[in-house]
Protein backbone atom coordinates (compact mmCIF):
# COMPACT_ATOMS: atom_id res chain seq x y z
CA UNK A 1 0.00 0.00 0.00
CA UNK A 2 1.28 3.43 -0.94
CA UNK A 3 -0.14 6.11 1.36
CA UNK A 4 -2.15 8.91 -0.17
CA UNK A 5 -0.26 12.19 -0.11
CA UNK A 6 -1.42 15.70 -0.94
CA UNK A 7 1.72 17.03 -2.61
CA UNK A 8 0.43 20.61 -2.50
CA UNK A 9 0.30 20.31 1.30
CA UNK A 10 3.80 18.80 1.27
CA UNK A 11 5.12 21.72 -0.79
CA UNK A 12 3.43 24.22 1.51
CA UNK A 13 4.83 22.41 4.56
CA UNK A 14 8.28 22.52 2.96
CA UNK A 15 7.98 26.28 2.49
CA UNK A 16 6.74 26.67 6.07
CA UNK A 17 9.92 25.04 7.31
CA UNK A 18 11.97 27.73 5.61
CA UNK A 19 9.73 30.45 7.05
CA UNK A 20 9.87 29.04 10.59
CA UNK A 21 13.66 28.76 10.37
CA UNK A 22 14.12 32.28 9.07
CA UNK A 23 12.01 33.65 11.93
CA UNK A 24 13.44 31.36 14.66
CA UNK A 25 17.06 32.10 13.80
CA UNK A 26 16.57 35.82 13.12
CA UNK A 27 18.95 37.90 15.24
CA UNK A 28 16.12 39.50 17.22
CA UNK A 29 14.52 36.13 18.01
CA UNK A 30 17.04 33.34 18.79
CA UNK A 31 19.68 33.95 16.10
CA UNK A 32 22.16 35.91 18.19
CA UNK A 33 21.99 33.47 21.11
CA UNK A 34 22.13 30.47 18.75
CA UNK A 35 25.19 31.81 16.89
CA UNK A 36 27.06 32.26 20.17
CA UNK A 37 26.11 28.81 21.50
CA UNK A 38 26.86 27.09 18.17
CA UNK A 39 29.98 29.17 17.56
CA UNK A 40 28.70 30.33 14.16
CA UNK A 41 29.95 33.57 12.61
CA UNK A 42 26.83 35.45 11.46
CA UNK A 43 29.02 37.99 9.61
CA UNK A 44 30.11 35.52 6.93
CA UNK A 45 29.02 36.41 3.39
CA UNK A 46 25.55 35.15 2.50
CA UNK A 47 27.00 33.03 -0.33
CA UNK A 48 28.49 30.66 2.23
CA UNK A 49 24.97 29.70 3.33
CA UNK A 50 23.77 28.75 -0.16
CA UNK A 51 24.51 25.03 0.13
CA UNK A 52 23.04 24.93 3.64
CA UNK A 53 19.83 26.52 2.36
CA UNK A 54 19.59 24.12 -0.60
CA UNK A 55 20.22 21.18 1.73
CA UNK A 56 17.59 22.48 4.15
CA UNK A 57 15.06 22.79 1.34
CA UNK A 58 15.65 19.20 0.21
CA UNK A 59 15.57 17.81 3.75
CA UNK A 60 12.45 19.85 4.57
CA UNK A 61 10.69 18.37 1.56
CA UNK A 62 11.72 14.87 2.67
CA UNK A 63 10.47 15.56 6.21
CA UNK A 64 7.12 16.89 4.96
CA UNK A 65 6.71 13.97 2.55
CA UNK A 66 7.45 11.37 5.24
CA UNK A 67 5.15 13.16 7.68
CA UNK A 68 2.33 13.21 5.11
CA UNK A 69 2.77 9.51 4.35
CA UNK A 70 3.06 8.50 8.00
CA UNK A 71 -0.02 10.59 8.78
CA UNK A 72 -2.03 8.82 6.09
CA UNK A 73 -0.94 5.43 7.43
CA UNK A 74 -1.76 6.42 11.03
CA UNK A 75 -5.12 7.86 9.95
CA UNK A 76 -6.05 4.64 8.16
CA UNK A 77 -5.03 2.61 11.21
CA UNK A 78 -6.60 4.72 13.96
CA UNK A 79 -9.30 6.44 11.86
CA UNK A 80 -10.86 9.60 13.32
CA UNK A 81 -9.64 13.06 12.36
CA UNK A 82 -6.94 13.41 9.72
CA UNK A 83 -5.86 16.67 11.36
CA UNK A 84 -5.42 15.03 14.79
CA UNK A 85 -3.55 12.14 13.15
CA UNK A 86 -1.18 14.65 11.54
CA UNK A 87 -0.47 16.40 14.85
CA UNK A 88 0.04 13.21 16.86
CA UNK A 89 2.16 11.63 14.13
CA UNK A 90 4.32 14.74 13.81
CA UNK A 91 4.89 15.02 17.55
CA UNK A 92 5.58 11.29 17.93
CA UNK A 93 8.08 11.30 15.05
CA UNK A 94 9.73 14.45 16.43
CA UNK A 95 10.07 12.95 19.94
CA UNK A 96 11.20 9.50 18.82
CA UNK A 97 13.58 10.50 16.09
CA UNK A 98 14.49 14.19 15.95
CA UNK A 99 14.64 15.10 19.65
CA UNK A 100 16.10 11.76 20.70
CA UNK A 101 18.86 11.93 18.06
CA UNK A 102 19.69 15.59 18.78
CA UNK A 103 19.99 14.88 22.50
CA UNK A 104 22.21 11.85 21.95
CA UNK A 105 24.53 13.48 19.41
CA UNK A 106 24.79 16.76 21.30
CA UNK A 107 25.61 14.93 24.54
CA UNK A 108 28.50 13.07 22.90
CA UNK A 109 29.70 16.21 21.12
CA UNK A 110 29.60 18.18 24.37
CA UNK A 111 27.28 20.84 23.02
CA UNK A 112 25.64 23.17 25.52
CA UNK A 113 22.27 22.01 26.82
CA UNK A 114 20.84 25.43 25.94
CA UNK A 115 21.82 24.89 22.28
CA UNK A 116 20.28 21.42 22.21
CA UNK A 117 17.08 22.73 23.77
CA UNK A 118 16.89 25.64 21.33
CA UNK A 119 17.44 23.38 18.31
CA UNK A 120 14.97 20.67 19.33
CA UNK A 121 12.38 23.33 20.18
CA UNK A 122 12.86 24.76 16.69
CA UNK A 123 12.37 21.31 15.21
CA UNK A 124 9.19 20.82 17.26
CA UNK A 125 7.72 24.10 16.04
CA UNK A 126 8.72 23.25 12.46
CA UNK A 127 7.12 19.79 12.60
CA UNK A 128 3.95 21.05 14.30
CA UNK A 129 3.50 23.76 11.63
CA UNK A 130 4.09 21.14 8.93
CA UNK A 131 1.59 18.80 10.62
CA UNK A 132 -1.04 21.54 10.80
CA UNK A 133 -0.65 22.30 7.08
CA UNK A 134 -0.72 18.63 6.12
CA UNK A 135 -3.61 17.99 8.51
CA UNK A 136 -5.85 20.73 7.14
CA UNK A 137 -5.28 19.60 3.54
CA UNK A 138 -5.67 15.82 3.57
CA UNK A 139 -5.23 13.90 0.34
CA UNK A 140 -8.27 13.41 -1.85
CA UNK A 141 -9.49 10.02 -0.72
CA UNK A 142 -11.37 8.34 -3.50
Amino acid sequence: MVPEINYWAVLLATASSMLVGSIWYAPKVFGTRWSKLANVDMDKPAASATMAIITTLIVSFLTAWVLAGATAIAWHFYEGSFFVSALFTGIALWAGFTAARFITHDAFEGRPTALTTMNIAHELVTVVVMAVLIGVWPPALG
